[in-house]
């Protein structure tokens, strides 16, 4: 069992992609860590070349579009959160973590989407 507050580390998550921090947003990853993005196809991101490369473009449409919390939730491994872009678009991502209280592992997927809206994460 970790003593990390994983809730704490996502809300910082949310808040480096609300204000398009990338440098603080990488540094949340452990260094071999992996993105699995469904969103639009399947792919993963592994190491913090491939997630800046992932990160990067979308850090900057988040900022000028609006990223919105929707909700967050403990799971038995680790957190679920619902987030919005633009006030729409939804998607659902899941966090796994180290014991050094890193992210291991980020698995996105589009959430229940409101009508008109796409997925861009």
């Amino acid at each position: 069992m970790s003593d990390f507050d994983h809730m704490g580390i996502v809300i910082d998550w949310v808040d480096a992609c609300r204000t398009g921090d990338l440098a603080t947003l990488l540094d949340l990853y452990a260094d071999d860590a992996e993105v699995d993005c469904t969103c639009a196809d399947t792919r993963r991101y592994r190491g913090r070349r491939e997630l800046a490369a992932y990160w990067g473009p979308r850090l900057g449409a988040y900022v000028s579009a609006g990223f919105g919390l929707e909700d967050i939730a403990p799971l038995r491994d680790g957190v679920e959160l619902e987030y919005s872009v633009a006030g729409a678009l939804r998607i659902r991502a899941t966090f796994h973590f180290r014991p050094d209280g890193k992210i291991h592992s980020t698995q996105c997927e589009p959430a229940r989407q409101t009508a008109h809206a796409g997925c861009v994460c």
